[in-house]
């Protein structure tokens, strides 16, 4: 919930800096052809403000995958509660394994850079079926 709340103004201001892209022409001439707003939310704004809202997933990923303060701060340090970048930090400034502390920062990185490629290649995809059809 903290990480939630923390991060939502972050998502708000990217989905308006999306929304503040769209040209003014089209919803003119939607409202001129008498389309239901509702489907020119669905048709017609979201499609368009789509880079934005991929652009927030990705960051929102992003931080979800690499918090550290958060849990840190929140839980005491506790095992259970233990996210890849807390193990990572515990491994090389509380135990001095620099080998496992390395690895575990370097899998974090790995799996980052992989869901990262797979949002992205998942965004064009359905983005080039839109245009198709």
């Amino acid at each position: 919930m903290v990480d939630v709340w923390k991060t939502t103004p972050f998502m708000a201001l990217l989905i308006l800096a999306g929304l503040q892209m769209l040209p003014g022409d089209i919803y003119e001439a939607a409202r001129v052809d008498g389309i239901h707003p509702v489907r020119v939310f669905f048709k017609v704004t979201l499609p368009l403000i789509r880079p934005a809202i991929m652009v927030a997933v990705i960051f929102r990923a992003l931080d979800a995958m690499r918090i550290f303060d958060l849990i840190y701060v929140l839980t005491s340090n506790s095992t259970s509660t233990m996210s890849m970048s807390v193990y990572a930090r515990q491994q090389l400034v509380d135990f001095q394994e620099v080998g496992y502390g390395s690895a575990a920062a370097t899998l974090l990185f790995l799996i980052i850079a992989v869901m990262t490629t797979l949002t992205i290649m998942a965004g064009r995809l359905k983005l080039s079926e839109g245009e198709q059809g």
